[in-house]
């Protein structure tokens, strides 16, 4: 999915953001530096990149490798504190892949906010909620008879949901060799492979690292090592926007697991903002 002009106030918010959040020093110069290598931005590739470049001059300009860092591990550990009551009101592998799905709110982008309290009217509400487009019964039985799986993971405490999706996965199917593939470099509260370690993903899949350093899988840029683990899994599911705006195009069985957290990728799938969405990637064939 290629960068939309709509995306560019989000990317400007988004720096802004951190700006304050890290108590930036010289920001005039900070900006100057983003707003530089904006300028010369290829709309032909897809906003998470455009998104990774970008916090990476940010993290050069403030000296901070991981600036979410603390409210990364707070999240985490506060659905992680939480997460055997939620294991128990998971009665099937469909209300797992809602409850992944619906964790998706877990964001700070800057289009985002009260992240917390939206999140817990969410769940308490989850029994009245339905998935907007529903796949989740061929993904159920592409895992039945998948080797090899790769899950995609996205946010801090949202991995805690994807890790009760992930033991319903290997549940269904024993045999299947499971990968929970995390981002290369610290961007905005994605987790990386210390955040899914400190969750215990390695409890039910293989933490790997993407190698990639934007908010999503740009295949162009991930190690060879992950590249092999993508080309060679039977199914991949793929959590959040980033992953989707940036595999969407790709001839491959991916399911996206996500809410639609702005219009322009509502409008991509073809859904209203704020739906809830497990949608299997021959919705994109042929579009990149």
């Amino acid at each position: 999915m290629k960068a939309n002009e709509q995306c560019l106030a989000c990317l400007v918010n988004q720096m802004v953001k951190t700006a304050r959040l890290t108590n930036a020093a010289d920001r005039e110069k900070l900006y100057s530096k983003v707003f530089a290598a904006m300028s010369e931005i290829d709309y032909n590739r897809s906003n998470p990149e455009i998104a990774g470049d970008n916090f990476r001059l940010i993290k050069e300009h403030i000296g901070n490798s991981d600036p979410y860092k603390e409210t990364k591990a707070r999240y985490n550990q506060m659905f992680l504190e939480k997460l055997p009551q939620y294991d128990e009101r998971i009665r099937s592998f469909e209300d797992a892949v809602k409850y992944a799905v619906v964790a998706n709110i877990i964001d700070f982008n800057p289009v985002h906010s009260n992240v917390e309290e939206e999140t817990e009217r969410l769940f308490s509400e989850i029994s009245s909620l339905t998935l907007t487009v529903d796949d989740s019964a061929l993904l159920k039985a592409d895992i039945l008879n998948a080797d090899t799986l790769l899950y995609l993971g996205d946010n801090c405490g949202e991995i805690c949901f994807d890790k009760l999706l992930i033991k319903r996965i290997r549940e269904l199917n024993p045999s299947c060799r499971i990968y929970f593939a995390v981002r290369g470099e610290a961007v905005i509260n994605d987790n990386t492979e210390a955040d899914a370690y400190s969750v215990g993903m390695d409890e039910y899949a293989e933490i790997i690292s993407n190698g990639d350093y934007s908010p999503g899988t740009a295949l162009e840029r991930v190690s060879a090592e992950f590249k092999a683990i993508y080309d060679s899994a039977d199914v991949v599911i793929s959590k959040g926007q980033g992953n989707c705006e940036t595999l969407s195009g790709e001839d491959k069985n991916i399911y996206f697991l996500l809410m639609t957290k702005c219009n322009v990728v509502a409008d991509y799938v073809g859904v209203k903002e704020k739906s809830l969405v497990c949608l299997h990637s021959r919705a994109f064939v042929g579009d990149k």
